[in-house]
This record gives C-alpha cells, sequence and structure tokens, in this order.
C-alpha cells in the first residue's frame, strides 16, 4: 500500500520574518494574502492535519482546508528560548546555543532536543504510513526538516543543513521505512 503525504510549511509569520522561535504569533497580513492566493493549488486529499500552532492552523484555513489539529505534528519546543532571536540567544547563551545546534541529544534551553523532534515526527510517519491514499499536512519548517531527515535514514545533523521556506510542499510517498521525497516545490500565489 502507498501512501503519498504532502507536508505544507506555514505562510510568513512575524516569528519567521525575524527569526525568532515561535512564539505562537499569528500569520502577518502578507501571509494570509499568499495562503489564500495558493489555495486549490495541490491535489485533493483524503485526510488534512496540521500542527495547533496559531500560524499554521490559520495557513490551513487560508488555504481553504478543514484540518484536524495534530499535536505529535507540533513544532520544536524550544523552552526558555521560545519568543527570542537567534541573534538574542547566541549573545546570551552562545555555548548552550552551539551545544543545541552541534548535539542532537542537546536541548539546554529546556524543550525538545533535535533528536527528540525527529522521533516524534518518525512515529506519526510511521503511523501515516498505514493509510493508503494522500495526506496534507500543514507543519512547522522543523517538522518537514525532521522528516526529511528520517525519510532519507540521514543522520540528526543533517536537519540544520535543509532549509524550508514559507508555504512550500514537501512530498512523501512510500511506505513506512521506505519514502521517497519530493522537495519542496513553492505553492502558486499568483492568485
Amino acid at each position: 500500500m502507498t501512501s503519498r503525504l504532502t507536508l505544507i510549511t506555514p505562510a510568513i509569520s512575524a516569528a519567521l520574518r525575524e527569526a525568532r522561535f515561535d512564539d505562537g504569533c499569528p500569520l502577518d497580513p502578507s501571509g494570509v494574502r499568499q495562503a489564500r492566493a495558493a489555495a486549490g493549488t495541490f491535489p485533493a486529499a483524503d485526510r488534512v492535519w496540521a500542527s495547533p500552532t496559531p500560524r499554521c492552523r490559520e495557513t490551513a484555513e487560508a488555504l481553504g482546508l478543514d484540518a484536524v489539529p495534530a499535536p505529535e505534528l507540533t513544532g520544536l519546543d524550544a523552552g526558555r528560548w521560545r519568543g527570542e532571536t537567534l541573534a538574542e540567544v547566541a549573545e546570551r547563551e552562545p555555548v548552550e546555543l552551539a551545544r543545541w545546534l552541534a548535539d542532537p541529544d542537546a536541548a539546554p534551553h529546556g524543550g525538545d532536543s533535535v533528536r527528540a523532534l525527529c522521533d516524534r515526527v518518525e512515529r506519526w510517519l510511521e503511523s501515516a504510513a498505514r493509510d493508503s491514499g494522500r495526506t496534507l499536512a500543514v507543519v512547522e519548517p522543523e517538522v518537514v526538516r525532521a522528516g526529511v531527515v528520517r525519510a532519507l535514514g540521514a543522520p540528526e545533523s543533517a536537519f540544520w543543513r535543509t532549509d524550508v521556506t514559507p508555504l512550500t510542499a514537501v512530498e512523501l510517498s512510500g511506505r513506512s521505512g521506505r519514502w521517497n521525497v519530493r522537495m519542496g516545490h513553492p505553492l502558486d500565489v499568483s492568485g
């Protein structure tokens, strides 16, 4: 049984624009406009999921999707760094930030390690592979990174080497234990 899974990243928000660890902020007006313009540019799905974060839920809504919240698709918990920019953390906690970026098991912020996120996303992928047909999921960029890392069997160090832009779709097809990856193609926002 073949599963087709399309992971869609959320539209732009202040946190994404400012390179801040997500703090639950909503989409900004341009993000809403771009998501609305991209509505209907992807194939119909048998199932639609969304990370429970505001920007993912709002992106799904603007895309015209009736998405079911999936807690296991929550983005990386940045603990006490939540809402801060990468530059702020680098200035205040350079050693901890460097350790977090180099060691997939590190979680100096008190939240998730990269390995823990990858493990959680891998469990969701295994579950999603049990369903044939097409699944769409609007998820945080780090969930897409984790999914690609695990689908390719890459080491967690590849997580930081995978760029994912707003309103981009990454497609996984196959079955649990063997996925093919079609890397991000932007959704048509020309409307």
